[in-house]
């Protein structure tokens, strides 16, 4: 064994750090419904080929055709599902049964059409095994739709050895090449691990709330300063002193518009304290909210945007210090609305990220404070009250000795009464005046909100509307793997035709992100790859660590080790559960890798963990590559000849049926 060109990472068996994970419930490509008709079945097992999922194809493209659906372009994609990333040597029993039973129901390929040529093109593949004519068979298959040419490359690179693999594989690299960062990658993968967002809410309009003692107390002292000020003016009458009476008047003048002029003062003064409010630091230090709840998740994003998100010119220190009041004020809105219908965390960051732009915007337009200047009391406002409580003082000073000379007793109680009643019910009545104001303000400035709320919310469904498929997302993984294969080979002077076999195990890295779509497996936005690179000199296991979101790689390890080095291979962990691939070396450490998560905590209506499961171990690679190791480890280098034997046996025998066919 050679000693390791980097250091070793084989022991990468720690918790994998994912922050934030999404399942797309809405997108429902692999959904089966138990009553699906079968081409609907094909259709669905066609999307789990194109995703790289080529056992769970094959079981539901096997179900349509037992059910009658038997076409040619069936037949095609049932062949692809059978062999794709296999070598004919790596067939085992079984598979080549299933591949005899398949070119028996053919009937001679006659046709014209496309799924035909295709169908012609792979067995032509298959029967070419022992001939030379290679050149032959790579243009009939070059010549056949971009379709079906393209599915052959992806799937059957590796399907032949000799010249021919070597030619198909320098198609499919080129194919890789091209669609590694094609349609926008760059651009797009990111969309994938975004939840779909939630829509905007916005705080119920707090009602207005007016005490039933505020109401009776309004109601005494309305009714007392009516009955007490027209018992006066009465007295006032009937003693005939028109400067009396026109003071009265005066002072009744002055009460309503200290009424109307002081209520708008007292709304005006009371919102800009409550606005004044929201951007004064707290005066306590808030309990630390739990890191794994909803309200420590939104503490978080707030942290975390508000700091990223400073504008221009601003000290960050100045910038967080003073918006930690509006800051509180926000974080508390949105755990408020969200809490009662809980919704995951990330999927409203959009809408953190809309407040926080928000306010930056404001602050560097300097507007943070333009409600001051809305709320500013206006002169007709302030003239109307000084004017009237001048009026009102004015007038009663005036006309009280005329009503108490009239009735001292009654007029002395009446002008108390009054002025009693009235400094009273007027305090009270600015109260609820301004109460009732204020909820119609924040009925429309809440309306105002959820308007520029639900306008960010279509921008950012638009943004993400380009959101790659899972089959996009399969695709260029693919691409990645093609290509680290190829990367490969040429570190170790390889071509295609020297490696009888090459396997990958494929685990999420130390990551931040992972998401998947309804019935699908989970995608990572890092990747942990163990490319292995079976030869007649022994194995060549290349460690990489993948970032999926650029497509860039970096390897971390190379082993270089006999067959008989192999000691054991095995999977830990209940299927539905975590599951760690172990591969024990003779004399090495184990080497473990984690290649499936447990999904029983995101599962959506309708969705079963044991074919969650199955489909994930599926994406992974760890069937085809455990098939390969455990017979390594069990037969060590002769496994490849026995392998090569059974496979020949079998071969030679299928070769002339597919002759038949297509001559």
């Amino acid at each position: 064994m050679t000693t390791p060109v980097t250091t070793n990472v084989a022991q990468d068996d720690a918790q994998v750090g994912v922050q934030a994970q999404a399942v797309h419930g809405n997108i429902t490509v692999y959904q089966v419904a138990p009553d699906a008709p079968p081409v609907e079945r094909f259709s669905i097992g066609v999307r789990y080929l194109d995703a790289r999922m080529p056992t769970r194809a094959r079981e539901l493209i096997e179900d349509a055709a037992a059910q009658g659906y038997e076409t040619d372009e069936v037949r095609f994609h049932q062949l692809l599902a059978l062999l794709s990333g296999r070598t004919l040597r790596q067939l085992g029993t079984e598979d080549l049964n299933q591949l005899s039973s398949i070119c028996d129901t053919i009937a001679h390929l006659n046709g014209t059409d496309e799924w035909t040529a295709g169908l012609r093109a792979i067995l032509r593949l298959l029967s070419s095994l022992n001939t030379a004519d290679t050149e032959l068979v790579v243009k009939e298959v070059e010549a056949l739709g971009p379709r079906q040419r393209n599915k052959i490359f992806d799937h059957l690179g590796v399907l032949l050895e000799g010249p021919l693999e070597d030619r198909m594989w320098h198609h499919s690299i080129e194919r890789a090449r091209a669609g590694q960062l094609a349609h926008d990658r760059r651009e797009r993968v990111w969309m994938f691990f975004h939840p779909a967002p939630a829509r905007p809410r916005v705080r119920a309009v707090r009602p207005a709330l007016i005490p039933m003692r505020e109401q009776l107390r309004t109601v005494i002292c309305a009714a007392g300063f009516v009955t007490a000020a027209g018992t006066v003016g009465w007295l006032l009458l009937q003693h005939g002193q028109a400067p009396a009476i026109l003071a009265f008047l005066l002072s009744v003048a002055g009460v309503a518009a200290v009424i109307v002029g002081g209520g708008d003062l007292h709304f005006r003064r009371e919102r800009l304290r409550a606005k004044d409010a929201a951007f004064a630091p707290p005066q306590q230090r808030r309990a630390q909210a739990a890191s794994g709840g909803f309200a420590g998740q939104v503490d978080g994003l707030f942290t975390k945007y508000f700091a990223r998100y400073v504008p221009d010119g601003t000290d960050r220190s100045t910038w967080v210090t003073r918006t930690a009041g509006i800051r509180r004020q926000l974080r508390d809105e949105l755990v408020e609305i969200y809490r009662e219908q809980p919704v995951d965390a990330e999927r409203i960051a959009w809408l953190v990220r809309y407040l926080v732009g928000d306010v930056r915007q404001r602050w560097e337009h300097g507007t943070m404070t333009a409600y001051r200047a809305e709320l500013r009391a206006p002169l007709s406002a302030k003239a109307l009250f000084a004017g009237g409580l001048l009026a009102a003082v004015t007038g009663g000073l005036w006309m009280t000795p005329t009503a108490v000379l009239a009735a001292p007793l009654r007029g002395t109680v009446c002008v108390l009464l009054a002025v009693a009643c009235g400094v009273i019910g007027v305090r009270t009545w600015f109260r609820i005046a301004s109460e009732r104001q204020r909820e119609r303000a924040d009925r429309i400035e809440l309306e105002q909100e959820f308007t520029a709320r639900w306008e960010a919310y279509e921008r950012w469904k638009e943004k993400l509307s380009r959101r790659p498929s899972d089959a996009e997302m399969a695709s260029w993984l693919e691409c990645d793997r093609k290509l680290l294969v190829d990367q490969a080979m040429r570190l170790y002077r390889l071509r295609p035709s020297h490696v009888i076999a090459h396997a990958f195990i494929e685990a999420p890295a130390r990551s931040d992100k992972k998401a998947r779509v309804r019935s699908g497996p989970w995608r990572y936005s890092r990747y942990r790859l163990l490319l292995f690179l079976l030869t007649d000199d022994g194995v060549r296991q290349v460690d990489i660590n993948l970032d999926f979101t650029t497509g860039s790689s970096t390897t971390t390890q190379r082993l270089n080790y006999r067959f008989d080095a192999v000691a054991a291979v095995r999977i830990d962990g209940v299927a539905i559960q975590q599951q760690t691939f172990e591969l024990t070396l003779v004399n090495g450490a184990p080497i473990r890798v984690r290649v499936t998560e447990s999904s029983t905590g995101t599962l959506e209506p309708g969705e079963d963990p044991e074919t969650l499961s199955q489909v994930a171990l599926d994406a992974s690679g760890l069937t085809h590559t455990l098939n390969i190791l455990e017979g390594v480890a069990a037969e060590g280098k002769e496994w490849i000849r026995h392998q090569r034997r059974r496979a020949d046996e079998r071969l030679t025998e299928l070769t002339e049926t597919v002759r038949d066919l297509i001559d």
